[in-house]
């Protein structure tokens, strides 16, 4: 019975060797075929220490040295306009005349009365050495003189007021009034901006006070001008703080000489402080940013025995200030440490890479790229 039962099993199992068999030559062949692990291309650099003159950042407005929307003091109808939109300026310059005829008219009969008046005390001041008249009748005539030269005097002034001149020099802005328009006091006319030198204003952090002074050197950058770098000079500190914000405003000037600074404009501003310090840089196009933070790809061997072969392994840093084509990096990473620039996003933990920094642009801290 033993003999019998043993020989049922090894018929069954030869059976199943000849079934298995077709099913294990395929496995085999499927492991065979997989494709060898993909290897990216990428391009690299290396962390290194620089010394970077210490900044202190934020954001600003640009304002006019002096600006104004010129404004009728008096009210009256345009009789005059001399001035084209968008016109340059000089200091005095007339822009627009209001109606003066009732004034003018006022005015001659404010002479004549003054003319009147200064006879009769020439008259009275001869007849008083003679001692024909008195001291009260000459005061009285010199009071009346007084009276009527200070009359004539107020109509001159309302005249001088409805002939409306520039203030100052500059860059006039878009005509709002018209022949013939009844203007009211105060009611706008142009405005008028001081284009050279300009400011522009910014707060900075309580804890900064300290290390503010004027004189210090300030770049600024607007997105309107992506290529161009502005340089100016902290011109004033306010000597109190903003209660609410606990935060100084300061002031920088700027020559602005090309005009390509208006006032309203919004500009990014670091004051660039005497002292500089060391910080680990690597090329900001290393760096990728999401929500949950920034990270780089750091290039290490594998590890495996015997290999020159290269992998990437992302790290989570911590970020600083930036400076032309480079990124300072506070944490997660040394001095040494190789990072991919190029080909980020192909990458993920583990991956095998390539290193080729043949068509990679050279980062620079002063990146001037030609017109194409």
């Amino acid at each position: 019975m033993k003999r019998l039962l043993l020989i049922g099993i090894i018929i069954v199992a030869v059976v199943g060797g000849v079934l298995a068999a077709p099913k294990v030559f395929e496995i085999k062949k499927l492991i065979n075929s997989v494709p060898p692990a993909q290897v990216e291309t990428i391009a690299s650099a290396v962390a290194h220490e620089e010394s970077w003159p210490d900044t202190l950042s934020a954001v600003g407005s640009v304002s006019a040295a002096q600006g104004v929307t010129v404004a009728p003091e008096i009210g009256g109808t345009v009789t005059e306009i001399t001035f084209e939109s968008g016109a340059t300026v000089k200091q005095g310059d007339l822009l627009v005349k209001l109606d003066t005829s009732s004034e003018e008219a006022q005015l001659r009969a404010a002479e004549a009365q003054t003319e009147l008046a200064r006879l009769n005390a020439e008259r009275n001041r001869k007849l008083r050495e003679n001692q024909t008249v008195s001291q009260a009748e000459l005061d009285a005539t010199e009071a009346t003189l007084k009276q009527a030269q200070a009359n004539a005097d107020g109509i001159r002034a309302t005249i001088a007021k409805k002939t409306i001149r520039a203030p100052f020099a500059g860059k006039l802005g878009i005509r709002l009034v018209n022949l013939g328009e009844q203007l009211n006091v105060g009611q706008g006319i142009v405005s008028l901006q001081s284009l050279s030198p300009v400011f522009v204003d910014f707060s900075l952090p309580q804890q900064e006070f300290a290390r503010l002074q004027t004189g210090l050197k300030v770049r600024a950058f607007l997105d309107a001008y992506p290529t161009n770098q502005f340089t100016g000079e902290l011109a004033a500190i306010n000597p109190d703080l903003d209660t609410v914000t606990r935060s100084v405003r300061v002031r920088a000037k700027f020559e602005n000489a090309g005009e390509l600074l208006r006032a309203g404009m919004f500009a990014r501003v670091s004051v660039i402080l005497p002292e500089e310090k060391s910080v680990l840089v690597v090329p900001s196009t290393a760096i990728m940013s999401a929500p949950y933070g920034d990270s780089v790809f750091v290039i290490t061997p594998d590890g495996l025995a015997g290999s020159t072969n290269l992998m990437a392994q992302q790290k989570f840093i911590r970020t600083g200030r930036t400076h032309g084509d480079f990124i300072s990096v506070e944490t997660g990473l040394k001095a040494g440490d190789k990072v991919a620039t190029a080909g980020l996003f192909k990458l993920r933990n583990g991956v095998s890479v390539r290193e080729n920094n043949e068509m990679t642009p050279k980062p620079s801290l002063s990146p001037n790229p030609p017109n194409s």
